[in-house]
């Protein structure tokens, strides 16, 4: 082989190549956009009128879901199976966004967290990396960390709704988290940086949970009061 041809076949490889990330970013714009739009509907539970609405703002999500699924699955078609890590850079941050929402749907339907299994379900995609396209360990993660911060801001929008109690079991979740994170080595750089953060999410809720029980609404929510 020349060396002309040796690099017409490169530019080849590297045309090919733009071509898969082409289709992959028309695909994950698609997704990021209806993760907007799934984000739209669930922040208005930060609203006062949105914590009488909840299961309705989740039923509306769960049916966005249905739009992921059929963008994830033609996701999976745009790139070689075993290539994954090639272009996770293209979708990590959207995955990591939808696993966000998938955990914060959940948690406001049952106050319970998410497995990574059940995100896995919801976005319709694999567990495990053998299977092709799957949710990742660390984007999972990262969006269970998205998820303590969002709580945090719910803490706080609670009272002013009047839901004392909520803060008291935001805070009873987070503290279960801090401890399960707590027990993880991590060696990932941006996934360390947000957990960081999640002290201040920490301090954020026991701050609100302080504000209740000094003046004395804590225990009146816990006691049945109406106040």
């Amino acid at each position: 082989m020349s060396v002309t041809e040796m690099f017409s076949y490169i530019q080849g490889f590297l045309s090919a190549d733009q071509d898969i990330r082409e289709d992959i970013r028309k695909v994950v714009q698609v997704l990021e956009q209806t993760a907007r739009e799934i984000l739209t509907v669930l922040q208005s539970v930060h609203q006062p009128s949105g914590f009488k609405d909840i299961p309705s703002k989740c039923l509306k999500a769960r049916e966005l879901f249905c739009t992921v699924r059929n963008h994830t699955g033609e996701l999976k078609t745009k790139f070689p199976v075993e290539q994954y890590y090639r272009y996770h850079e293209h979708w990590r941050f959207v995955l990591q966004r939808l696993a966000f929402l998938a955990a914060f749907v959940v948690y406001l339907e049952s106050e319970s967290l998410v497995t990574r299994e059940e995100v896995a379900k919801i976005l319709a995609i694999e567990v495990d990396r053998e299977k092709g396209f799957h949710l990742d360990v660390e984007d999972y993660l990262a969006g269970v960390l998205i998820l303590a911060s969002e709580l945090s801001r719910l803490a706080v929008n609670s009272v002013t709704a009047g839901d004392y109690g909520r803060p008291l079991r935001i805070s009873n979740f987070i503290n279960e988290l801090d401890s399960g994170f707590r027990l993880l080595n991590l060696k990932n750089d941006p996934l360390r940086k947000r957990y960081d953060g999640l002290k201040y999410d920490v301090k954020k809720i026991e701050e609100v949970v302080y504000d209740l029980s000094i003046r004395g609404l804590a225990k009146e929510q816990e006691s049945g009061g109406d106040k």
